[in-house]
């Protein structure tokens, strides 16, 4: 069986490439934190979280957090929890079930009225 870390709806697996460490602090970025977010999270100093992103992303060839996420997902290293969900939903619209699908209705066209009124038909206040 394989080892597994669930961070929120981030689920990361271990025996890839990554340290369990920096499986866990990339969970942290996949979901938005930042490095001090994710050290109070792991009662560490900031410091040390940038510097375990840094390993990860020498190790997976890339430059910034958010190409990490994206090259961990792409090796199958992290993966949100709810992909299920979202393959379904994929599959059921490349099957091409019209009753299930929601168009938007043709825009009706709207002409506006205008009325005009002659100077001596306009209502006039008196005190």
């Amino acid at each position: 069986m394989e080892a597994t870390i669930i961070s929120g709806a981030w689920k990361g697996h271990l025996g890839r490439g990554l340290a369990p460490k920096e499986v866990q602090y990339l969970l942290g970025t996949a979901q938005g934190m930042t490095a001090k977010e994710i050290a109070r999270q792991f009662d560490v100093a900031a410091c040390t979280v940038a510097k375990r992103l840094s390993c990860a992303m020498f190790k997976l060839g890339v430059t910034r957090q958010t190409a990490a996420v994206a090259e961990a997902m792409r090796r199958q290293i992290i993966s949100p929890m709810c992909f299920v969900l979202a393959s379904l939903i994929a599959m059921h619209a490349m099957i091409g079930d019209d009753a299930m699908r929601r168009d938007r209705r043709t825009p009706e066209r709207r002409t506006a009225q205008v009325r005009m009124v002659r100077q001596a038909e306009r209502p006039t206040l008196t005190a």
